[in-house]
C-alpha cells in the first residue's frame, strides 16, 4: 500500500442526512412520509432468525477474516445457483456488507492519480469511497435516454492510462437500470483493450427484478475477463438484512487476499452470528424471494401511477431495485427536496447521485404510505405555478 496522505473525510452521506432529518421533523411532531433509505421493510426470513438464535446460545469466538467456510460454501453454491458460475474457496472474501468490500478493495488497490470511471446516476457512496482510498472518480453521465446505463462509447471515450476501476450496478441505485447480453458484451469488448482495469460488479439488488428472464451479470457475458472482475452482493437488500452487515466480494485469488489482509486490520471479521444467519438465508428456502419482488413491483405500480399525474415530472419504469427516479421540471433538486420536506415528505435530492434535476424516491414501504408520500410530491410540485416544462 502507499502512504500517502488521506483526503479529508467527506460531509457524509446525503441519503443519511435526508433521513435524519426526516427524524428530527417527526420529533418536532411534524408527520413526514420518509422515502429516503433504500432498507427493505421487510422482516428477515423466520429461519434466519432461528439459525442466529440458535447461535447465539453458544460460545463464538473470532473467525476467519475473510468468512467461515460455511458461508464461502455457501456464497460459491448461492453463485452457481443463481449465476451459473463456479468458483473456488479462495476467491471468496466476506465483509461487513457489500459496502465494507467495496471499500476494502478500493483501499488495497487504488494509488494517488488512479482513476474510477463511475457510469451517474451512481451509488452516492461510490466516489467517496474513491476519494477517501486515494483515487479520483470520474464521472460518466447516462442519461434516462440510454436507459441510465453507460454506452461502450461513453467508457471507451473516459478510459485513459490512469484508469484503474469501472463500476458497473445493475440493477442500479438509483435509477433501477439493468444491462442487457448485449450491452454486457458491448462494454466487455471496450474492457478487453484495456488490461490492466479491474471491473466492480456490484450486484446487491439482482434478486429485485421486475423484467422477464434470468439476471446476467458481466462475469457470465465475459468469462475471459474473472480474473479482472470483483462481484460484490450480500443479504442486506434480498434478504431484508440490512443491520445484519454481511456482504462478500468473489473476485481472482489475489486480490481476494489483499482484501482479506485489508479486513483483518480494519475490523478483523464480521460478526459470528451475521455470518450464521447469512449462511441459513442463502441454503434456506428461496421461493420468498419472487414473492417480495412481486409486492415491489405492486409498489412501483402503485406509485408511478400517481406521480405520472404532474406536469412537473418525467418518470421512468425501472427495471429493478425498489426506486423511482423521477426528472423535475428544474434542475434545482436540493430546493425541491426541501420544499417537499417541509410539505411532509422526505426524498434525497438527485445530485447526491450525480445526476442533477432528478429525485430519488424508495419503495421500500408498505403501499399505503408510499401512495400518500406520492400524492404529496404531485400536489405540492403542481402548486408551484412558477415551473413549466
Amino acid at each position: 500500500m502507499h502512504t500517502t496522505q488521506r483526503p479529508a473525510a467527506p460531509a457524509g452521506s446525503p441519503i443519511l442526512e435526508m433521513a435524519r432529518r426526516a427524524a428530527e421533523y417527526r420529533a418536532a411532531g411534524h408527520r413526514v412520509i420518509d422515502l429516503t433509505l433504500g432498507e427493505p421493510d421487510f422482516a428477515p426470513p423466520a429461519h434466519v432468525v432461528a439459525a442466529a438464535q440458535r447461535a447465539a446460545t453458544r460460545p463464538l469466538g473470532y473467525t476467519p477474516a475473510n468468512g467461515i467456510p460455511e458461508l464461502r460454501r455457501a456464497v460459491r453454491q448461492a453463485l452457481e445457483r443463481d449465476r451459473g458460475l463456479r468458483r473456488t474457496d479462495a476467491e471468496v472474501t466476506v465483509g461487513c456488507g457489500a459496502k465494507q468490500v467495496i471499500f476494502n478493495a478500493l483501499l488495497a488497490t487504488l494509488r494517488p492519480g488512479d482513476e474510477v470511471i463511475i457510469p451517474a446516476p451512481y451509488w452516492a457512496s461510490y466516489p467517496d469511497m474513491v476519494r477517501l482510498c486515494g483515487g479520483t472518480p470520474v464521472h460518466v453521465p447516462c442519461t434516462a435516454g440510454s436507459g441510465f446505463t453507460l454506452s461502450p462509447d461513453a467508457l471507451a471515450a473516459a478510459m485513459t492510462d490512469r484508469t484503474r476501476w469501472v463500476v458497473l450496478n445493475a440493477p442500479g441505485n438509483p435509477s433501477g437500470a439493468t444491462y442487457s447480453h448485449d450491452a454486457l458484451t458491448g462494454l466487455a469488448g471496450v474492457l478487453r483493450q484495456h488490461p490492466s482495469v479491474m471491473i466492480l460488479s456490484d450486484e446487491i439488488y439482482a434478486h429485485i427484478r421486475f423484467g422477464a428472464g434470468e439476471y446476467v451479470s458481466i462475469a457470465q457475458v465475459a468469462p475471459d475477463l474473472s480474473e479482472r472482475i470483483l462481484l460484490v452482493d450480500g443479504v442486506s437488500k434480498a434478504y431484508a438484512m440490512t443491520g445484519w452487515r454481511v456482504g462478500w466480494g468473489i473476485g481472482p485469488a489475489d486480490l481476494v487476499q489483499r482484501i482479506t489482509s485489508v479486513q483483518s486490520q480494519n475490523c478483523t471479521q464480521t460478526a459470528t452470528v451475521s455470518q450464521i444467519a447469512a449462511v441459513a438465508a442463502l441454503e434456506g428456502p428461496q421461493d420468498f424471494l419472487t414473492e417480495r419482488c412481486e409486492t415491489y413491483r405492486r409498489r412501483r405500480d402503485a406509485a408511478l401511477a400517481i406521480l405520472k399525474q404532474s406536469r412537473h415530472l418525467d418518470v421512468q419504469e425501472p427495471d429493478g431495485a425498489f426506486y423511482l427516479f423521477p426528472r423535475l421540471a428544474t434542475d434545482d433538486d436540493p430546493a425541491v427536496a426541501d420544499i417537499l420536506l417541509e410539505a411532509g415528505c422526505a426524498t434525497v435530492p438527485g445530485s447526491a447521485f450525480g445526476a442533477p434535476g432528478h429525485l430519488r424516491l424508495s419503495c421500500a414501504t408498505d403501499i399505503a404510505t408510499l401512495k400518500e408520500g406520492c400524492r404529496i410530491i404531485v400536489a405540492t410540485l403542481d402548486g408551484i405555478s412558477a415551473w413549466s416544462r
